[in-house]
């Protein structure tokens, strides 16, 4: 169709550009881009650990400043004042409290939120002693990576008021942040309709935020991470690219980039290699699996959406030509498959979300994998904690009743 509107498939290219199923070509683990078998989260989720309940991570994972959260330092102001309150009228309120929030989304941060209460329920000693609070708390829970309907309760916490009143900021603040990127992260997970999720937003945010995001988008569907800290919580390892940086580094050569990369690296990681650096993604793609052979497991695209591949300058008109389009994905292709290169799959990245992705998926582009940024840190996944029953009694907010849900799992571990 001569780059006109999204092409059909072209029956020319190899069967099964996706990821290999012969072990031999899958990725070193935890390096390069993973193969289907890092997909799914070690059984239960969970690291081996004797102090962590089946299927849950222990609280040690988290590394927590307890003191801090203890003291409510990151608390909002108003529950330290609550727990003061209480403490000078020596009132022990046996309370349920019950947490939702308002989304079709996919749980996150909950094993988090876990460990919080674990570790920094209780009550300081007039010696100023720390007595641990968590042996008296009756706590229900859904598990990280489950999907939840609006208003569906995922926690309840029940027990003396005085001993937990201090950690709802931080328990709320910990299952908003984490189920949106879960959240993000199921959708274009779906949108690929099984082809690999790479997670790729560590630049866009905080340095802090990686370990728990990393995890958040592992439970719910993502690959790969890009750094070691956010697949730090189930042992693994960050993947990448040979980043324009390197080839900006090497002269702006592409080809010298992605050799001294391979000649480094090539028996540890799946070799990857940008090829947008030139504007010219099938020149440089050709050029880098001829010089790489074998040693290149994949090219990716990552063109700006301020500019136009060279490939594509003649033939604009007809289709919106700028950043990665699905003409550029298919040039790409048939350039490899024609040099007889059918065996290096294809990476798309850069603006890319779930809309994209489907639309991709839909017109049947040969993307064998697909990167994503910014947009999985977009929008918001707010979490609401109420008292609904003190002293086995009715007793919440208006328009705030209980609200039981058999899909809770009773949590039971010690506090070491």
């Amino acid at each position: 169709m001569s780059g006109h509107g999204a092409p059909a498939p072209d029956p020319s290219p190899a069967a099964g550009h996706g990821l290999p199923d012969d072990p031999a070509a899958a990725p070193a683990a935890g390096h390069g881009l993973p193969s289907d078998s890092a997909a799914a989260p070690a059984a239960g989720h969970g690291l081996p650990s004797d102090s962590a309940a089946p299927g849950r991570l222990s609280p040690a994972t988290f590394a927590l400043p307890v003191e801090k959260m203890r003291a409510g330092y990151y608390s909002d102001a108003y529950f330290t004042f609550t727990r003061e309150v209480l403490e000078a009228d020596d009132h022990h309120p046996r309370v349920l409290v019950q947490v939702f929030q308002r989304e079709h989304s996919v749980l996150g941060g909950m094993d988090e939120a876990l460990a919080i209460l674990t570790t920094c329920s209780g009550l300081r000693r007039p010696g100023g002693g720390w007595e641990d609070g968590w042996d008296r708390l009756e706590v229900h829970a859904l598990r990280d990576g489950d999907e939840i309907a609006p208003w569906e309760t995922v926690l309840t916490i029940e027990g003396d008021y005085l001993l937990f009143a201090h950690l709802e900021t931080l328990y709320l603040g910990v299952l908003a942040r984490r189920t949106l990127i879960s959240r993000n992260v199921r959708a274009v997970v779906r949108a690929a309709r099984g082809k690999p999720i790479l997670y790729f937003p560590a630049r866009f945010d905080h340095w802090q935020v990686q370990t728990g995001d990393g995890w958040a988008a592992h439970v719910a569907g993502a690959i790969g991470v890009s750094t070691d800290a956010q697949a730090s919580w189930w042992g693994g390892r960050g993947m990448g690219t040979v980043p324009h940086s390197l080839i900006a580094a090497s002269g702006g050569d592409t080809v010298a980039a992605a050799r001294r990369f391979a000649d480094r690296l090539a028996d540890e990681v799946n070799v990857t290699v940008l090829v947008d650096f030139e504007n010219d993604c099938v020149r440089t793609a050709l050029e880098v699996a001829d010089a790489l052979g074998d040693r290149l497991w994949a090219v990716r695209i990552d063109t700006s959406s301020t500019m136009v591949d060279r490939s594509l300058w003649h033939e604009m008109g007809t289709f919106t030509p700028t950043g990665v389009v699905p003409e550029l994905v298919w040039k790409v292709r048939r350039a490899l498959d024609s040099a007889g290169h059918s065996r290096v799959r294809i990476v798309a990245s850069g603006g890319f979300d779930a809309e994209k992705i489907d639309a991709f998926e839909r017109a049947g582009v040969p993307v064998d994998a697909y990167g994503v940024g910014s947009s999985l840190l977009l929008g918001v996944n707010d979490f609401t904690a109420d008292v609904v029953r003190v002293d086995g009694r009715p007793c919440g907010k208006v328009g705030r009743q209980e609200r039981p849900n058999p899909r809770l799992d009773r949590v039971e571990w010690p506090t070491t």
